[in-house]
C-alpha cells in the first residue's frame, strides 16, 4: 500500500512537469525527424535499412505531431489531474479519443518495423547483396514489407477503436464533461471482449515484437562478434577493405542501439499491460501513475534517433551536411570570393546598423 501511495504522489507530481518536458521533446523530436527522412530518402542513400528508417521518422513524427496539441491543452493549459469543462468538453474529449488510437496505432508500426530492421540486417550480414539487381530487389520487398506494417497495425488496432465511447457526466456544480469509457462496460454483462482486445495489444502490439527483437538483436550482436573476430585473423585485407567492413560493423552498432532502445521502452509497457489485466488495481495503482512517465521515455527514443544516426554513420552525417549546409557553403564560397575593399565596406555598413 505504501509503494502504491508513492506511486501515485510520484505520478500527480510528475503530471505538473509532464506537459512542458514532452512538447519540448516533441519538437525537438519533429525537427529531427525531418532531417532523418530528408537525409535517408537521398538517392545516394537508398537502401532497404534506410528505408525503414525513414518510415520509422514517419510514424515517429506522427506520434509527436499529435502529441503537442495534447500536452499544451490537457498538462499546461488545464490541471492534468482535475476533470473540468473546459478541459473536457467534448471537441478535446473527441480529439483526446483520435491522439489515443493514432498513438497507439503509431507505436505499434515503429516497434514492428524495428522487428522487420533487425530481420533484414540480419539476413543482409548473412548474405550480403551482390550486385544491383539484388540490392533493387530487396529495396522493392523492404517497401512492401514497410506498407504491410503500416496496414496491419490499423487493422490490429481496430478492436481498440471501437471499443471506446464517449460519455457525458454532470460535475457537481450542474456542469457537464466527456470522458472516454470502454463501450463494452455499458453494452454488455461480461468483459470478454475488452480482455480480450487488451490482450492482444499487449501480446501483438507489445511482448512478441520485443520477443522478435530480442532474438534477433541477439543473433546481430553474434554476427558482430564474429565478423570482429574474422577481420581481426584477416590483418592482410586491403586498407579500402578494412574501412568498408568498419563501416558495415559500425551501421549494425547503430542499428542495434535503435532496436534495443525500442526494446526497454515497449517491453515494461507490455509486462505492466499484462499485469494490469491478470493482476486487481494494478492499472489504477501502478500502471497510470507511471503512464506519462512512460509516454516521455517513449517520446525520448522518437527523437534522439537523429542523434544516433550522427554520432554512428559517417555516411548520414556527410550526407546531412551535403543537403542543409550547401546554401551556408555557397554563401561562405561567395564571401570569399569578394574584394577585400567591398568586405571591408560590408563590415563597417554592418557595425553602423
Amino acid at each position: 500500500m505504501t509503494h502504491s501511495h508513492s506511486l501515485l504522489t510520484f505520478g500527480t507530481w510528475y503530471a505538473g512537469i509532464h506537459g512542458y518536458l514532452s512538447t519540448c521533446v516533441c519538437v525537438f523530436g519533429i525537427v529531427t525527424s525531418i532531417f532523418n527522412i530528408t537525409v535517408l530518402s537521398r538517392k545516394n542513400m537508398r537502401t532497404p535499412v534506410n528505408n525503414i528508417l525513414s518510415w520509422l521518422a514517419v510514424s515517429d513524427m506522427i506520434t509527436m505531431v499529435s502529441y503537442v496539441p495534447f500536452a499544451i491543452h490537457f498538462y499546461i493549459l488545464n490541471n492534468p489531474m482535475q476533470l473540468s469543462p473546459t478541459k473536457n468538453n467534448k471537441s478535446w474529449t473527441w480529439f483526446m479519443l483520435f491522439h489515443l488510437n493514432l498513438v497507439n496505432t503509431t507505436h505499434t508500426i515503429s516497434i514492428w518495423l524495428c522487428v522487420l530492421l533487425s530481420i533484414i540486417r540480419y539476413a543482409h550480414l548473412r548474405s550480403p547483396a551482390r550486385g544491383e539487381y539484388v540490392r533493387l530487389r530487396r529495396l522493392k520487398l523492404s517497401r512492401i514489407f514497410i506498407m504491410s506494417i503500416y496496414v496491419f497495425s490499423a487493422v490490429m488496432m481496430t478492436p481498440n477503436f471501437i471499443t471506446k465511447k464517449i460519455v457525458e457526466k454532470p460535475t457537481m456544480d450542474n456542469q457537464t464533461v466527456y470522458l472516454i469509457i470502454d463501450d463494452n462496460l455499458i453494452n454488455s454483462d461480461s468483459q470478454a471482449a475488452i480482455i480480450l482486445n487488451y490482450w492482444l495489444y499487449a501480446i501483438t502490439g507489445k511482448l512478441l515484437p520485443c520477443v522478435l527483437i530480442f532474438i534477433f538483436g541477439g543473433l546481430l550482436i553474434y554476427k558482430i562478434h564474429e565478423k570482429t573476430r574474422r577481420r581481426k585473423q584477416m590483418m592482410q585485407i586491403s586498407c579500402a577493405n578494412r574501412t568498408r567492413l568498419s563501416e558495415h560493423s559500425r551501421t549494425t552498432k547503430m542499428l542495434l542501439t535503435v532496436i534495443v532502445l525500442f526494446l526497454v521502452t515497449e517491453l515494461p509497457q507490455g509486462i505492466l499491460i499484462v499485469m494490469s489485466i491478470t493482476t486487481p488495481n494494478t492499472f489504477d495503482f501502478i500502471y497510470v501513475p507511471l503512464g506519462d512517465l512512460m509516454d516521455i521515455i517513449a517520446l525520448v527514443n522518437n527523437a534522439i534517433n537523429f542523434v544516433l544516426y550522427c554520432t554512428m554513420s559517417q555516411k548520414f552525417r556527410n550526407t546531412f551536411f551535403e543537403v542543409y549546409c550547401a546554401c551556408l557553403c555557397i554563401h561562405s564560397q561567395n564571401e570569399s570570393d569578394l574584394p577585400l575593399r567591398q568586405k571591408i565596406d560590408s563590415y563597417s555598413n554592418n557595425n553602423q546598423v
